[in-house]
């Protein structure tokens, strides 16, 4: 995270973000996801859930259901006869069959990531409304098929989970409360990291179903850019798309994938004890900070795809509403390759 050392005009929006803490979302909640943009898009599930509605969703079992309702007279011509509940029929002397209830509709779940590394952004909107505004164009996705729909904030510190519901309120509620929770100031003790985050996220919604986890899969501290290393959060993402369709959006910020010539600056790391002055008016320094991303990036990509799970990488400079809808339709096609589960695990 850098700090130049000047003092910021009250007009640059979320740019304030690299010299402070910011106090407040950088984005209304009206902005985060344009629903008509989304009425000709669908995300295509193909790993088999325990989650569907009425066939719209692959299921463990074929048919409609497999749970058990209220019996009641057979209707010839129309009834299958392999369905008739012989009990009934002999109490009551009169053919009866016995209903099956569907399956309840896909839960998807969110976890977005909202610790210090987040709270910063140079074009228009911090990572951490950009993450949250990932949610709600896929949780906007989800309502067409009236999918449940529910989310866990990782703080440094602790979990909070919002139950999942269906309709657009409830997606709305969720995403109003995400958008006030307070900032997580620079330099809290941690508790918990994205890999316990996930571990959490597994944890608690033991029914399949599909999984998105937001962050800039940042570990504090870590330096590796050799992508054969596995980052600590990897084995956790494999575990959780063992049982579950898995899709890591990664946010990033214009000024880290190309870092800008603003002089000398102050880089700190806002998770660690780490600061530095660099020089940005060196070119060569530049492309040092340069080529160390990209190769940073580049082993996050292997990692998630190397877990079984689909990613999609978002930027503050860019329109992330374009972006999700060209990885949707792109992910039909690609979506049946990506979430295979590990050799000797069934779906």
């Amino acid at each position: 995270m850098a700090f130049p050392q000047f003092q910021a005009p009250q007009d640059v929006g979320a740019a304030t973000s690299v010299l402070r803490v910011p106090t407040g979302p950088s984005i209304p909640l009206n902005r985060l996801a344009p629903e008509a943009a989304l009425r000709r898009l669908e995300l295509t599930i193909v790993r088999r859930l325990e989650g569907f509605l009425q066939g719209d969703h692959m299921g463990l079992l074929p048919g409609p259901g497999t749970d058990t309702n209220d019996a009641r007279v057979y209707q010839p011509g129309q009834d299958d006869v392999r369905k008739m509940d012989w009990a009934v029929t002999a109490r009551t002397t009169v053919p009866h069959v016995r209903d099956t209830m569907a399956d309840r509709e896909l839960e998807i779940w969110a976890l977005l990531d909202v610790t210090p590394s987040m709270n910063w952004g140079t074009a228009g909107i911090t990572k951490r409304d950009l993450g949250i505004a990932a949610i709600a164009t896929i949780g906007f996705l989800s309502q067409r098929m009236g999918d449940r729909f529910g989310g866990l904030l990782m703080k440094p510190d602790e979990v909070k989970r919002t139950p999942a519901r269906s309709g657009r309120t409830a997606l709305y509620g969720m995403l109003r409360k995400m958008l006030e929770e307070p900032i997580v100031p620079d330099n809290v003790e941690t508790k918990y990291e994205l890999a316990e985050g996930i571990e959490q996220l597994a944890r608690l919604q033991r029914r399949r179903g599909m999984r998105v986890v937001v962050s800039d899969f940042l570990t504090p501290g870590e330096a590796e850019l050799d992508p054969s290393v596995p980052p600590p959060w990897e084995r956790s993402i494999r575990r959780l798309a063992v049982r579950n369709q898995v899709l890591c959006i990664e946010v990033l910020d214009a000024a880290e994938m190309d870092f800008p010539d603003v002089g000398e600056m102050l880089i700190r790391d806002p998770e660690t004890n780490f600061a530095r002055y660099v020089n940005t008016s060196d070119d060569a320094a530049r492309d040092r900070m340069n080529a160390a991303t990209q190769a940073q990036r580049e082993r996050v990509k292997i990692a998630i795809r190397r877990a079984g799970a689909g990613h999609i990488q978002l930027r503050t400079d860019r329109d992330w509403v374009t972006d999700i809808a060209r990885f949707v339709l792109n992910y039909r096609r690609t979506a049946s390759f990506l979430h295979k589960p590990p050799q000797g695990v069934s779906k």
